[in-house]
């Protein structure tokens, strides 16, 4: 089956070339797939893409595959593919569920005391032989109340790891399960004093946290997203976090965040900018100058242990491909 792979590093490419050696006529591309890719005839054949969360599948993408039958997304999420059209043209879509649960609920603590405990500063001023303590003085998570939005597999562990530092926990989820504090949204917002993010991306949570959400939080809430950016309103939080409503944002995502894209070139001419992403673009530069801010560009899961996780799977995903039954379906098969 001829498969194409985009947003391929080349820690992946030894792996998946010995992957489909046999069954595969496989083809590996390092850049993303979306609308400003320019595909070449040799590629529209084929049966199988495998993409990351870099790549956006929208229906006008999809159309230029017409012998398209599944597509492997090398994520948890997939909100960056079109699973109306998907559905509409019975292409499957297999994920790699759970390779990160623990990784990226490691990473949520890390880059939450990287920002609250000013560690950045302090390093960068020892480094110049400046330093002044003053500057340093951060907040300690004891005591602190920890609200996850999202307690899912990655969201529990992170409610289980805040038991570690002494932290008082609510939780809210759609689905409640384990023995959480769970509670309504307006509690969550209310009476904690960070606030974590990993949900999925869905329609109902699109700028969930916005100015008026924000509003019902406690004065110099602090604010960690992992999930995905758009979860958050980009200005609304700015403007939270210059009048002090927000006292420290640690983002591993932004909305738009494929605008600080270094790898792929095209990425990063304005005239390859979506037009809705233009003021994300100028809000999210103005963000990266603020002292309390920490942007990561999407690497909770970047791990040597989570990366074997989801070539394992991916591996597991494309032998599904060769004898698929949609009747009855396969491991890691996204539900349409």
């Amino acid at each position: 089956m001829k498969t194409v792979f985009f947003d391929v590093q080349p820690y992946e490419k030894n792996f998946l070339e010995k992957a489909t050696e046999k069954n595969f006529e496989a083809i590996f591309i390092n850049s993303p797939l979306d609308e400003n890719f320019e595909i070449s005839k040799n590629i529209t054949d084929a049966e199988i893409l495998s993409i990351f969360i870099t790549s956006t599948l929208s229906e006008n993408v999809l159309k230029k595959f017409p012998k398209l039958k599944f597509i492997l997304t090398r994520s948890v999420g997939f909100s960056h593919i079109d699973m109306k059209y998907c559905k509409e043209r019975e292409i499957y879509a297999f994920n790699t569920p759970h390779y990160g649960d623990y990784t990226v609920a490691e990473y949520t603590f890390a880059i939450l005391l990287h920002t609250t405990r000013k560690i950045e500063k302090a390093q960068n001023d020892v480094k110049s032989g400046e330093i002044t303590m003053d500057k340093y003085t951060g907040v300690e998570l004891f005591n602190k109340t920890l609200g996850v939005i999202g307690a899912g597999s990655i969201g529990k562990n992170v409610l289980d790891i805040a038991k570690g530092f002494r932290m008082n926990t609510l939780a809210y989820d759609i689905y409640q399960s384990g023995d959480y504090n769970y509670c309504t949204l307006d509690e969550l917002f209310k009476n904690s004093d960070i606030i974590s993010i990993n949900a999925p991306l869905t329609k109902e949570n699109y700028h969930l946290i916005n100015k008026e959400t924000i509003s019902k939080m406690k004065d110099g809430v602090i604010i960690v997203n992992v999930a995905r950016g758009e979860i958050i309103d980009t200005e609304s939080l700015y403007d939270a976090l210059l009048n002090k409503k927000v006292a420290y944002a640690a983002l591993d995502v932004i909305e738009c965040e494929e605008i600080l894209c270094t790898e792929n070139q095209k990425c990063r001419g304005l005239e390859n900018i979506k037009e809705a992403c233009l003021e994300k673009f100028y809000i999210n530069q103005k963000l990266l100058k603020l002292p309390n801010v920490t942007i990561t560009p999407h690497t909770a899961y970047n791990t040597k242990e989570a990366i074997e996780r989801i070539l394992y799977m991916t591996e597991e995903n494309l032998l599904s491909c060769l004898n698929f039954n949609p009747k009855t379906g396969a491991k890691n098969l996204i539900l349409l």
